[in-house]
């Protein structure tokens, strides 16, 4: 995405190669022509940028198509890893997702919004969310809502302020007081309940990972369509199960 209005103490060459890098990977793939175009740059000052992020081996070319290259693998994995935390949740992911044979997810907050770190679909998994990386409105989830309910008021409202509270569907809650009430709701359940607000026809449960000072780490939560999440399983079953493998979790995290 283009900073079009970059701050005055950043450096507008490293601005202009990460929005460069960024159009590349949302348009998997990109010709310089193509670049410039969209980005209202001169083809010129698109090459510059293009032949540093080659010769420094951060893009390949394809013929005339530039695409990021592998050695983003490398800063993904670190940034996945470098918390120990996160590498105790991924057992856990994996293990929930075989025994509920849904979709489970592990979801950071950063820079206000919700990232995707780890994930497994179980042998009924519906493929709806975004892969690994990916940046979501914390707002809209369930783990996003429950990261929330345990973050500061202060970083909810900086958050708030900056991302605002966009409209993904017609159960997304667009309202801050509504929020504000369901975070409440979250804080003396446990748990999250994501019902149709990120997508269509999908509901979710997640519940909040704290780190051993308490701080929130991150969120579980468990996905599945309408038709299977619903009643006992949806409403008991499954928001005790993530409880107890987060009170599982954060026990591991606190001693490990």
């Amino acid at each position: 995405m283009t900073n079009k209005h970059p701050n005055p103490r950043t450096v507008k060459t490293a601005d202009t190669a990460f929005s460069i890098l960024e159009k590349v990977l949302e348009a998997d793939g990109a010709t310089i022509t193509q670049l410039a175009a969209e980005l209202g740059m001169a083809k010129s000052t698109v090459h510059r940028h293009l032949q540093t992020l080659y010769e420094r081996e951060y893009v390949v070319r394809e013929g005339d198509t530039y695409h990021v290259s592998l050695r983003f693998l490398e800063f993904g994995e670190h940034a996945r890893t470098r918390n120990k935390g996160y590498r105790l949740v991924k057992e856990k992911v994996e293990q929930l997702a075989e025994e509920t044979e849904e979709r489970v997810q592990f979801i950071v907050e950063e820079h206000g919004y919700g990232v995707y770190v780890y994930r497994a679909t179980g042998s009924r998994g519906v493929q709806t969310d975004p892969g690994i990386g990916k940046r979501i409105p914390l707002h809209a989830i369930a783990a996003g809502k429950a990261i929330l309910a345990y973050l500061p008021t202060e970083q909810v409202e900086t958050i708030l302020e900056k991302r605002g509270l966009p409209g993904i569907t017609a159960n997304t809650t667009t309202d801050r007081e509504a929020l504000f009430r369901n975070l409440e709701t979250i804080r003396r359940d446990g748990f999250s309940v994501n019902n149709q607000e990120n997508v269509e026809g999908l509901r979710a449960i997640g519940v909040p990972i704290k780190d051993k000072d308490g701080s929130v780490l991150g969120a579980l939560s468990i996905s599945g369509p309408t038709h299977r999440m619903k009643g006992e399983w949806f409403e008991d079953e499954l928001p005790n199960l993530l409880l107890g493998t987060a009170n599982e979790l954060e026990l591991n995290i606190a001693y490990a």
